[in-house]
């Protein structure tokens, strides 16, 4: 189930070193002038076996003379209306702002969760400071140094705690399908050239969150769920910021999904914001096919299909392993080409290789390329084994695991791409102590 928690605030009061914090990552630009966060960032977050996304959002501001205000408030009360819970950051060493009775007053009036965060509280003086928060009307608070990281935990317990849980499912376990792509791209338009014909064997089954719907596909002997949420989700009184929505739609359409088709416009090629969603698919693992949808507006040269796969993979590099499809959703040109890649990306996603196999080939290659050595010391990788996870996971038992590094964990995927067929499936390769 996707279970999302925004981070808000005004500007410079911590929001980006929290979310760095949260994922343990440091994708997000971290300075102390404030405005410096304007594009969402999106991470991955899990405590005590729970999963959940992490956006970090602007700042909320109000009557400046920043040409970005308008914008980043916007896309506050986006995550505002799309989030399960929200951090509400506010900066314990510059007390109670006007903008944080501004922010609060809004949170008071949304149905979201609501968590009250004092950041940079480091010491026992702090914490008594901390107490003025209380006047903000949100109830008890948690009081937290991102930059340390004390107190952290205590949050993280209550928010996994308030976090909606997973509903049981209530239909068949077969492979979820889920369409993806920036506004205008032929989504709906690849939907409803898969179901229109033949109606009665579609059968819309109510998904796991408030905004999923799941369509089983049951025709031509193929079998599976196409995750919908287009169109279905009332904004409120919210005005919709086209991008971000459109991106906050593909975190929870990405999550609740096995395999992804990704459309790009043939007409545009690959930009900024399908490189985000691509890293989004990455990010959870999730089977991947590139379709590039109007291919019925494009000129024909010589070698052009080979020419644009090209340009693809080596903007997506060094993730290359995935099929792309030249399609026109319109006219309906290769769609069924495209079920036939569903199912090949789905057996390669829940392909199980015995450990005798992974020995035999792996061992071989690891010992023909052993990893390179490191202040005098020798790598000895020992045993390969499949590990039972959902996504196809490979644990190298060696003895100097801390000294293997990430071009040589490339090298050891590509050879196991080379041996076995896992396209369009990203792979988790573990080095661990024998």
């Amino acid at each position: 189930m996707s279970r999302i928690v925004a981070i808000v605030g005004r500007p410079n009061v911590g929001k980006s070193t929290l979310f760095n914090r949260l994922t343990e990552s440091k994708d997000a630009i971290v300075d102390e002038m404030s405005g410096v966060t304007r594009d969402r960032n999106y991470g991955q977050s899990t405590w005590n076996g729970i999963d959940f996304s992490v956006i970090d959002t602007g700042g909320y501001v109000e009557k400046s003379d920043d040409i970005f205000e308008g914008e980043i408030n916007k896309q506050v009360l986006l995550a505002i209306e799309e989030s399960d819970l929200i951090l509400f950051l506010v900066d314990v060493t510059a007390g109670i702002h006007e903008l944080d009775v501004s922010v609060a007053d809004m949170l008071r009036r949304t149905s979201r969760k609501v968590m009250l965060v004092v950041n940079k509280v480091d010491n026992n003086e702090r914490h008594l400071d901390a107490t003025e928060f209380y006047a903000l009307g949100l109830g008890n608070y948690f009081c937290v140094s991102s930059i340390n990281g004390s107190g952290t935990g205590d949050l993280l317990d209550a928010v996994v705690k308030a976090l909606p849980e997973t509903a049981p499912e209530e239909f068949p376990d077969l492979p979820r399908i889920a369409i993806v792509g920036r506004p205008n791209v032929g989504k709906s338009s690849l939907v409803n050239a898969l179901l229109d014909e033949e109606r009665n064997i579609v059968t819309p089954l109510a998904g796991t969150t408030r905004d999923s719907i799941y369509t089983r596909y049951r025709k031509f002997n193929h079998d599976f769920l196409l995750v919908d949420t287009a169109g279905l989700r009332k904004k409120g009184k919210v005005s919709e910021d086209v991008e971000f929505y459109s991106v906050m739609r593909a975190v929870r359409t990405i999550e609740n999904s096995d395999i992804c088709l990704l459309l790009l416009d043939a007409t545009r090629g690959m930009e900024s914001q399908d490189m985000n969603i691509f890293s989004l698919i990455l990010k959870n693992s999730k089977g991947l096919i590139i379709l590039v949808n109007k291919w019925d507006l494009i000129e024909k040269e010589n070698n052009i299909t080979t020419r644009i796969e090209k340009e693809i993979r080596e903007i997506t590099a060094p993730f290359t392993d995935y099929p792309i499809l030249f399609i026109s959703a319109l006219s309906k040109q290769r769609i069924h080409k495209v079920l036939e890649l569903v199912e090949r990306v789905n057996a390669n996603r829940r392909r199980k290789i015995s450990t005798s196999e992974l020995n035999e080939v792996m061992l071989s290659v690891v010992s023909a390329t052993p990893p390179p050595s490191l202040k005098g010391k020798y790598i000895k990788i020992k045993y390969v084994t499949q590990l039972p996870t959902y996504t196809p996971s490979f644990a190298f038992f060696c003895n100097l695991p801390q000294y293997v590094k990430e071009p040589y964990r490339r090298f050891v995927e590509n050879r196991m791409r080379e041996k076995f067929d896992f396209t369009g499936v990203p792979l988790r390769i573990f080095f661990r102590k024998k």
